[in-house]
C-alpha cells in the first residue's frame, strides 16, 4: 500500500483559505527575510514622517526670530532656557534648539535629495531609452556624453554649477540633477538593450505599434527594477552631496539650513569643546544615509533574479 504525498493529505478547506501568492506579496516576503533591512525601512519611514511633520512636532521653530534668543546660544544638552524650556540636544551658536533645527534640516535634505532624484530619473530614463532604442550614431553620441559625465567627480560638477548659478534650493536641485542623470541613463540603457532583443518587442513591431508605445509600454516597465535600486542609492548620494556642498558654503543659504549647513555652523566650535553643535546633525545625517543604503541593498537583492535563492 503506497503512502500518500503530504500535499495530497492537506485539508482542502485550508488550501482554499490560503491567500494566493501575488508579486507584491512575494516581494514583501523576500524583503522581510532580512531583519536588518526591515529595521532600516522602519527607521527610514520614521525619519520621513518626522521630517514631514516638522512644523507640528518640533518644540520650537528654530528660524522664528521672535522665539530664538541669543542668550541661549551654545547651551549643552539638557540645559534649560530662562523660560524653563529644556534643550535636549543643546543649542547652536545662534541660540536655536538643536533638536528642532535637526528635524527641520532633515526636511530640507530629504526634499532636495528626493526632488533631484526624481528629476534625474526622468531625464536619465528618457536619454537611456532613446540611446538603446535608436542605436547607431545616436547611441554612440549619447553614451560618449554619458562617459564624459561619469569621468568627472559629481562634487566638482556641482561646485562649478553652483558657482555660476548661486545659492538656493532650486539651484542646488539643478546642480544635483546635472551631476546624477548619467547614472540613470547608463542603467536604463543597459536594461533596455536586453529587452529590445526580446520576442515581445519584435512582435509589437510586427503589429505596427508606434515607437513611443513600444518604448514606454513594453520596454520601460521591464527596466523599472534596476532603476528603483539605482534611484534609492543615488538619493542617499544626493543627500550626502548636498550636505558636502552646504558644508563648503556653496549650497543652501543660511535661511534654509540643511544638515550639512548645521554641521558647518558647528564645526568652528569643535575645538572649544562644544561638540554637540556639529556632532548631533552629523549623526542624524549618517543614520539617514545608512538607512537609505541598507534599503537599497535589500531592494537590489530582491529585485535581481540572479541573486534570488
Amino acid at each position: 500500500m503506497t503512502s500518500l504525498d503530504p500535499a495530497s493529505r492537506a485539508d482542502p478547506a485550508a488550501l482554499a483559505l490560503k491567500p494566493a501568492e501575488t508579486p507584491l506579496r512575494r516581494f514583501v516576503s523576500d524583503y522581510c527575510d532580512s531583519r536588518l533591512a526591515v529595521g532600516a525601512a522602519l527607521l527610514l519611514a520614521t525619519i520621513i514622517i518626522v521630517a514631514i511633520l516638522a512644523p507640528w512636532i518640533t518644540p520650537q521653530d528654530p528660524y522664528d526670530l521672535a522665539v530664538v534668543s541669543i542668550f541661549d546660544a551654545r547651551q549643552p544638552p539638557g540645559a534649560e532656557s530662562m523660560d524653563g524650556y529644556t534643550f535636549w540636544l543643546g543649542t547652536d551658536g545662534a541660540g536655536r534648539d538643536l533638536l528642532s533645527a535637526i528635524i527641520y534640516g532633515l526636511r530640507i535634505s530629504l526634499s532636495v535629495g528626493v526632488a533631484s532624484g526624481v528629476i534625474a530619473i526622468i531625464v536619465g530614463m528618457t536619454v537611456g531609452l532613446l540611446a538603446a532604442y535608436a542605436g547607431g550614431r545616436t547611441e554612440n553620441l549619447i553614451m560618449r556624453v554619458v562617459d564624459i559625465q561619469l569621468s568627472l567627480p559629481a562634487v566638482l560638477i556641482a561646485l562649478i554649477l553652483l558657482a555660476i548659478l548661486g545659492k538656493g534650493i532650486d539651484k542646488i536641485i539643478i546642480a544635483l540633477v546635472i551631476a546624477q542623470w548619467a547614472y540613470y541613463a547608463r542603467t536604463v540603457r543597459a536594461s533596455a538593450l536586453v529587452e529590445r532583443r526580446r520576442e515581445y518587442v519584435e512582435a509589437a513591431a510586427c503589429l505596427g505599434l508606434s515607437h513611443a508605445r513600444i518604448v514606454f509600454r513594453h520596454i520601460l516597465p521591464n527596466c523599472v527594477a534596476p532603476l528603483i535600486v539605482v534611484g534609492t542609492v543615488q538619493t542617499a548620494h544626493a543627500i550626502a552631496l548636498e550636505a558636502t556642498l552646504s558644508f563648503l558654503g556653496v549650497g543652501l543659504p543660511q535661511t534654509e539650513p540643511s544638515l550639512g549647513l548645521l554641521i558647518s555652523n558647528g564645526f568652528e566650535y569643535m575645538l572649544s569643546g562644544k561638540y554637540w553643535i556639529a556632532v548631533f546633525p552629523g549623526v542624524a545625517l549618517l543614520i539617514t544615509i545608512v538607512s537609505i543604503n541598507m534599503v537599497g541593498d535589500q531592494l537590489r537583492d530582491v529585485l535581481n533574479p540572479r541573486l534570488q535563492k
